[in-house]
């Protein structure tokens, strides 16, 4: 008996489609990339005019180093790989604040503080979220290191406010928090750990009914913080007539004077108040903000005091701006014109249009029709006869 051998088709697959892209991600095409990029250069030019300094950080890092200092939040949106030449474990950065802080307390940990610096670049995240869908997107901020003052918290949110003004962001508002506030009073009243996950959970949706129900002694100053959420002066005068334990009144002292900071310094910026606000602020140590913008969906950036390293901690402030928030947000400057130079035009006349602000397109094929290029290829003017001629039909 002989073995006949049995051969298999190949299976037939779908063939793939080379543009899809995964969940989440997504093409920057004309003229989308070029504004982005014009704003991002607009943010770290005020950024340095006030003394920051730019850091370029890696795509990637080691994830022992990347997440030294993360809190679980951060690590949980890390997309990991195996880096094949050293065999250790990597993370791509979902944040950038923290490779900032890494460099500060490392490789510029010889400089004097405070120490201002401002990045810009990509990151990217396991998953997005509903207000922010996009897995990866651009992040410009500044981090001011080693200051633990009010006036640090004040200049770095003025940097972002004027920033944005200056992009043309309008109906700007500010949101102060200070996310230590609750978290102490659990620990000083004494609040069992079982409660507080459904007290926090109460006061997230802003039930006040139901986070009293659960707080035991600590229900009627959980209900006037409560009370204290709003426009900044109604709030203020709420929250500083609450009997606060001494040991959480320099976290409201230093709230009260941010706000009255910026009431003064910023009066054309809405200011709101929100001192039990949380989510998205767990590694903070003093006030926190996020940043608004009127007929805008989601937040445009956020930030707030936090502790910067591990031995020795070095208290700091810093701001995070979202662009992929910011430029619905700002107006699209008008396209440059564009001229045709016809196959052949001498390059000095083209460095010379380019100089008087024209987007010059050169003409690669001389048997084209030299209108006919100009108007395919949008073109609002042609090079002809030693002159910039207007062209009266375009395509």
């Amino acid at each position: 008996m002989t073995n006949a051998s049995v051969s298999f088709a190949p299976a037939v697959s779908a063939p793939a489609t080379p543009t899809l892209l995964p969940t989440g991600l997504r093409d920057a095409l004309p003229p989308e990339a070029e504004h982005q990029a014009a704003c991002v250069a607009d943010l770290l030019r005020g950024f340095a005019a006030e003394g920051y300094e730019r850091v370029e950080p890696p795509l990637v890092e080691f994830e022992d180093s990347l997440l030294a200092d993360a809190d679980t939040s951060v690590a949980r949106q890390t997309f990991r790989l195996m880096d094949p030449v050293s065999q250790r474990m990597m993370g791509v950065r979902p944040d950038i604040t923290i490779q900032v802080a890494r460099i500060a307390t490392s490789r510029l940990a010889h400089r004097p503080r405070p120490l201002r610096l401002a990045y810009a670049g990509d990151v990217l995240r396991v998953k997005g979220n509903q207000l922010q869908p996009q897995r990866q997107f651009t992040q410009v901020g500044v981090e001011l290191i080693g200051a633990a003052s009010v006036a640090a918290d004040v200049e770095v949110i003025r940097c972002a406010l004027d920033g944005l003004s200056r992009l043309g962001v309008a109906g700007l508002t500010v949101d102060l928090t200070v996310a230590a506030l609750v978290p102490q009073l659990f620990d000083l009243y004494g609040l069992p750990t079982a409660q507080r996950a459904t007290v926090r959970d109460a006061l997230d949706r802003k039930d006040g009914a139901a986070a009293a129900e659960q707080a035991g002694p600590l229900a009627d100053l959980l209900t006037g913080l409560l009370a204290a959420t709003g426009p900044a002066r109604a709030a203020l005068m709420l929250l500083t007539s609450l009997d606060l334990p001494d040991a959480v009144q320099p976290l409201r002292r230093d709230l009260t004077e941010v706000a009255e900071a910026l009431l003064h310094q910023v009066p054309q910026v809405g200011l709101t108040v929100d001192p039990i606000e949380g989510r998205g602020f767990e590694y903070h140590t003093g006030v926190g903000f996020t940043l608004f913008a009127r007929q805008v969906r989601g937040e445009l950036g956020r930030g707030g005091r936090y502790q910067a390293g591990v031995d020795p901690v070095e208290a700091s402030t810093g701001v995070t701006l979202f662009m992929d928030a910011i430029l619905p947000a700002v107006p699209v400057p008008a396209p440059r014109q564009r001229l045709f130079l016809p196959a052949g035009t001498p390059v000095d006349v083209g460095r010379s249009a380019r100089a008087d602000g024209w987007v010059t397109i050169a003409g690669l094929d001389p048997k084209e029709a030299a209108e006919t290029s100009a108007k395919r290829l949008n073109c609002q003017a042609i090079y002809r006869d030693g002159q910039i001629v207007e062209l009266k039909e375009r395509a």
